[in-house]
């Protein structure tokens, strides 16, 4: 189940040679390597009815309406403009299978419940007493059954978002006060994104099924559920040498697994003994978290100041932190005193929180799950 309450392709290096000669050279160096290269990677793209084929078969055969899904995963990664290599239409595939089974709007056990008791737990913290919540929830709705009743009965994200809007629009004061954030379940679709992630999303590129719903609501259908989690798995640069990491970025958030192995090269240098969970810097707050503390201990030898040191892990949610000064200085210090070469990605260190879960998960399970439904669809495709 993806975990989203912590709110929280390959980069292609390009060089251009300066010298003309360089270029044919190059270019003569490209030309030998195609010719060596296996016949599939130097297969003409394949057409959008070609990659529905594709996903078909690499579907489950009991699958209802495997033609529907095929569609609109293909339109997503048309869309997004991502390759649609095997590789990455297993990772998409693999991801669906682990958090809902193929179905658009999976059922939740005992949602109706866990909402409750979050509501109350919310009202509680605004010192409003569980009986007030009774009776709020024992207005009528428009057909005649209490709001309670009907939350008692919701099986599904998308229902419980319904009849949060239905007892918002119903009782404006009742519902902004306790109900607009009290909504336990902050994912939806068949990939359980985040639809906080997909709201910022429409921010940054246009949302191609734009029909006048709100963003909240295009999660929960499968078209849209699809679209912003292909675009959360697949849709952000990284140097990552295995799916796995994507995998558990898509659980703790981007550039959760860079960052965890980059505390693991901090511990290294500094000798503190950090938790690798891909949080470098408590934002929004002036504060320093552990990874910071432990990098400010070796400012004077990274050759950097404490504000330095800041202003470079406000950029660890981002790409460009590899780029950085920080980055590069803690690397080389790490390796030196280690003696060889450290990875670049880890897998994040997160016990996984939320009131849909019932057991101890963390995010490594999460990922070597679908790790391992991705290496069975590649199977499929090999076979």
């Amino acid at each position: 189940m993806h975990q989203t309450f912590r709110m929280p392709v390959s980069r292609i290096r390009r060089f251009i040679p300066g010298v003309t000669g360089r270029v044919f050279l190059i270019a003569g160096i490209a030309l030998a390597v195609a010719a060596c290269s296996p016949p599939e990677s130097r297969s003409r793209t394949a057409s959008p009815e070609e990659i529905r084929a594709q996903l078909r078969r690499l579907m489950p055969a009991a699958l209802d309406d495997r033609a529907g899904w095929a569609s609109d995963i293909q339109s997503a990664f048309q869309t997004l403009q991502l390759p649609p290599t095997t590789a990455n239409l297993c990772a998409v595939l693999a991801v669906i299978e682990q958090e809902s089974g193929y179905q658009a709007d999976p059922p939740v056990p005992g949602l109706g419940k866990i909402a409750r008791a979050e509501i109350e737990r919310r009202a509680g913290q605004k010192g409003v007493p569980k009986i007030a919540v009774a009776g709020a929830l024992m207005l009528k709705a428009p057909d005649g059954e209490a709001y309670g009743d009907k939350l008692a009965r919701v099986r599904s994200e998308r229902e419980l978002s319904d009849l949060y809007e239905q007892i918002i629009a119903r009782a404006p004061r009742l519902g902004r006060g306790m109900l607009a954030r009290a909504n336990p379940v902050r994912t939806g679709g068949p990939m359980q994104v985040s639809i906080d992630y997909a709201e910022q999303q429409v921010k940054q590129r246009p949302y191609p099924y734009a029909n006048g719903n709100p963003i909240r609501h295009e999660v929960f259908s499968r078209r849209g559920g699809l679209y912003f989690g292909i675009a959360h798995l697949l849709k952000y640069p990284n140097g990552y040498p295995r799916h796995l990491y994507r995998f558990a970025d898509f659980n703790a958030g981007h550039y959760a697994s860079r960052n965890a192995a980059f505390q693991n090269a901090v511990s290294l240098a500094s000798g503190t003994k950090l938790v690798r969970d891909g949080d470098l810097v408590l934002h929004g707050s002036k504060e320093s978290g552990a990874t910071e503390r432990a990098l400010r201990s070796i400012a004077g030898t990274l050759g950097m100041t404490p504000q330095d040191i800041r202003s470079d892990l406000e950029r660890g949610t981002r790409d460009e932190f590899e780029y950085s000064r920080l980055y590069r200085e803690l690397y080389a210090l790490a390796e030196r005193r280690a003696g060889r070469k450290l990875p670049r990605a880890a897998m994040p260190q997160i016990d996984l929180e939320s009131p849909k879960i019932t057991r101890k998960l963390t995010t490594e399970w999460f990922a070597t799950r679908v790790e391992g439904r991705y290496r069975a669809c590649e199977a499929r495709a090999r076979g």
